[in-house]
């Protein structure tokens, strides 16, 4: 059967590549990949040297179900069997790697401040604080490339188009990642609701400053929790223990933006 390619770009730039072959050439190729996806069911020579060539590139790849898979190919407009069970999601936006990221967020400012996340799924939510972080100044976010939603094109919508423009670093270990950042001078702050101190409490914000955000239902794993130099929590008044990850983040980033402001009154 003679495979297929193709290439379809979205509004917000981003684009997908599908095809056994195809994908197969645009990883041999160096082509910047964020994720590949495998319908459930599909063998052969050709998927198990996606998945081989996959792990030596550092590409992440998941089995997804046929209902999702099937959403995912309608939405392609991709022919009957076109796909061969194989749909590669090409990196979108603004990418750097982790040294890179850090050496810029200095260049801009002394005390730079960057979001990292920790178990980010849900392709709205890291697009909502994306947003929040390139309004709040941040220079630049941290992406682990497992656990965590890939950068979408529902991601950059929901970002209003932050994605193309804020930097991300992706990087296989969060944890190496942030302890690389406190090497470099950062400071990491932590949000965990069963933390003693408030999120206004007084604290020195200005200083380099990695926020770190967890998942809704788990929050920062614990190896995570460990590395932060300091965790503050959100007061809850209503009957809810928590907020949605994204509006957390956005009122922590600017809450710390508003007493970094407040020191140069």
């Amino acid at each position: 059967m003679q495979d297929h390619q193709s290439f379809k770009t979205t509004p917000s730039s981003g684009s997908y590549i599908y095809g056994r072959n195809a994908v197969l050439e645009a990883i041999s190729a160096g082509r910047a990949i964020e994720k590949i996806f495998i319908a459930y069911g599909s063998e052969g020579a050709a998927i198990d040297s996606i998945r081989q060539e996959a792990r030596k590139a550092g590409i992440s790849f998941t089995t997804a179900d046929r209902e999702k898979f099937g959403t995912m190919e309608r939405e392609l407009r991709a022919g009957k069997n076109a796909a061969q069970g194989v749909i590669a999601l090409c990196s979108l936006g603004v990418t750097l790697d982790l040294q890179t990221l850090i050496t810029n967020s200095y260049d801009d400012t002394d005390t730079p401040m960057l979001l990292a996340l920790d178990g980010i799924t849900d392709p709205h939510n890291l697009g909502a604080l994306a947003r929040s972080a390139e309004c709040a100044g941040c220079s630049g976010i941290i992406l682990p490339s497992g656990h965590s939603s890939p950068i979408t094109p529902t991601a950059v919508k929901a970002s209003a188009g932050a994605l193309e423009h804020i930097p991300v670093a992706k990087v296989s270990e969060l944890s190496v990642a942030l302890k690389d950042c406190k090497s470099a001078g950062f400071n990491l702050i932590g949000a965990a609701g069963e933390s003693a101190r408030s999120y206004t409490d007084e604290y020195n914000y200005d200083v380099p400053i990695v926020l770190v955000i967890g998942s809704e239902g788990e929050g920062l794993r614990p190896n995570i929790r460990k590395l932060c130099d300091e965790l503050v929590k959100i007061p809850m008044s209503g009957k809810i223990e928590s907020l949605n990850a994204s509006v957390a983040g956005g009122i922590l980033m600017f809450e710390m933006r508003r007493q970094r402001d407040s020191l140069s009154l």
